[in-house]
Formats: structure tokens, C-alpha cells, sequence
């Protein structure tokens, strides 16, 4: 059955025009103001430039922090990376044991998750700060891996479970009827059936990860292993005063990492949000 072609139906359409120019308009000033120069960022910021300044990007990636932006980038890449792949097997193992282990003590372990979901971390960051200082962590990939783990751990243990509960037993059984221990039942069958809240997780906490500038400045602000958005804050106190020509240019080599592992990861985030959530 077809449906009319309506007066409602185009008006729906162009409202979802308008409302998808809002949200590019923040990439097209990121880009425009790139390729701007330092009057014309001043004098008419939100015009696209007459003749684009290419030669904005290579100076913004040699100018940020103390080794320009492709150093901040392996350092991103690594923390992130490492973060991701930390959260997923050590989530799912977790939210394993607490959905298929329905008791007290596991409903009263993953009510204290989703408290750590609630409650702001910035409340123990000094104590952490001493902490991770005493054990030569701080400035350091190690660190601030630990800490990132730590911090999305409530999130990913929170997904992770509602996803597991609405999985059938009846595979895994079989695979321990079939002489399979607790692990390899948990390896072979259930988390390859883990995909789609995986690809949920790997893409909220990886762009969580990337984007993350209080955490980083505190911990890596003047060290070899500055992230990109505090080589990028590190460019705009260097800098006297502020070249955002050079700094949207740096905003968008950042950017572009991770939207395009987003755009290439979405159809997993929206099927697996939407399985968890009903689980």
C-alpha cells in the first residue's frame, strides 16, 4: 500500500531540512574560519573565504603542543585505542557475571554501577591526582588509560547488561551440556552475539576518550603524551593572541578521526543502544 504524497508530508521533509542545516553549520564554520586568514576572521568570520588558505592545516600541525598536532595524535590514537579494547573485555566480563548471575549481591553490584554513572568523578580528582602521582602515573599513557577505564566502566557495565539479559540462555547451556567451562562458553557463544552493544560501546566511549579535556589537562598538560584537545589548548595559551584561523584548522584535523570512525560505525551504536535499552 502506498501512501499519498501530502501537504504534511513535505512539510515534514523540509522542517528535517532545516533542522539537519543546524547541525552542519557548526562544520562549516569549523571549516570556513580553517581557511580564513587572521583579517578575515576578524573582519567577516562566518563568509567563506575568497581564496582558502590550504596552508592553514600544516601550520596549525606543526605549531600545537610541544611536538605539533601528530604527535598529540599518536598519543590520542593510543589512549583511545587501548581505552576501548580495556573497557570492552573487561565490561562484558563484568556485565556477564552480573546479568546471568541473578542475585542480591549482583543486583545490588550493578545498582552501585549505575550510581558511578550519577555521580560527577570531578569528587574525587584531587584524591586520584595524589594517588596516581605516588605511583609515577601521572603525564603518562598508562595513567591515563587506568583512569578513562575507571571512569566508563559504570557506562559500559550499564550497557553491557541490558544487552546480556535479553539474550536466550538456550546456546550457552547447550555449550556447557556439551562439556564447555564458564569462559570458553562465554568466548564461542555469547560474545560473538555481543556485536552490536560492542559496536555501541567501542563508539560512545571511543569518541568519550577522544574528546576528553579535563581529565587529559590535569594529567598530561606539559608532558610528552598531550592529547589533541590539550595540544590544542596548549597552541591557544602559547600563542598570545588567540590565531583561531590555526585553531579551527587544528579542530578540524581533530575532528576528522573520529567522525569518520562514527559515520562508519553508526548502524552498530543505533542497533545495539536499541537492544540494550529494551533489555
Amino acid at each position: 500500500m502506498h501512501r499519498r504524497y501530502t501537504r504534511g508530508t513535505l512539510l515534514r521533509e523540509l522542517a528535517l531540512v532545516v533542522a539537519a542545516g543546524f547541525f552542519c553549520l557548526p562544520f562549516y564554520l569549523v571549516f570556513a574560519i580553517a581557511l580564513e586568514t587572521t583579517a578575515e576572521t576578524v573582519k567577516t568570520p562566518l563568509s567563506f573565504p575568497a581564496s582558502p588558505q590550504w596552508g592553514n592545516f600544516s601550520a596549525a600541525w606543526n605549531a600545537a603542543g610541544r611536538s605539533g598536532l601528530g604527535s598529540a595524535l599518536v598519543s590520542s590514537v593510543v589512549i583511545t585505542v587501548s581505552s576501548v579494547v580495556g573497557l570492552i573485555v573487561l565490561g562484558s566480563l563484568g556485565a556477564y557475571a552480573i546479568a546471568r548471575r541473578r542475585s542480591r549481591l549482583s543486583d545490588f553490584v550493578y545498582i552501585l554501577f549505575v550510581l558511578g554513572i550519577i555521580l560527577p568523578f570531578q569528587l574525587a580528582i584531587i584524591p586520584l591526582y595524589v594517588a596516581m602521582g605516588r605511583l609515577g602515573l601521572v603525564g603518562t599513557y598508562a595513567g591515563l588509560i587506568v583512569l578513562n577505564i575507571g571512569l566508563l566502566m559504570p557506562l559500559t557495565i550499564f550497557l553491557y547488561t541490558g544487552f546480556i539479559r535479553a539474550l536466550p540462555r538456550d546456546y550457552e547451556e547447550a555449550a556447557r551440556v556439551d562439556g564447555a567451562g564458564i569462559l570458553q562458553a562465554y568466548l564461542r557463544v555469547v560474545f560473538p552475539l555481543l556485536l552490536p552493544i560492542t559496536g555501541t560501546v567501542a563508539v560512545l566511549t571511543g569518541i568519550i576518550v577522544w574528546n576528553e579535556f579535563f581529565v587529559a589537562l590535569l594529567f598530561l598538560l606539559g608532558s610528552r603524551s598531550e592529547t589533541l584537545p590539550v595540544a590544542l589548548y596548549s597552541l591557544y595559551i602559547e600563542s598570545g593572541i588567540p590565531q583561531w584561523n590555526l585553531l579551527f584548522a587544528g579542530i578540524g584535523i581533530t575532528l576528522a578521526p573520529i567522525l569518520a570512525f562514527y559515520l562508519f560505525a553508526q548502524r552498530h551504536l543505533i542497533r545495539g543502544f536499541a537492544t540494550g535499552i529494551k533489555g
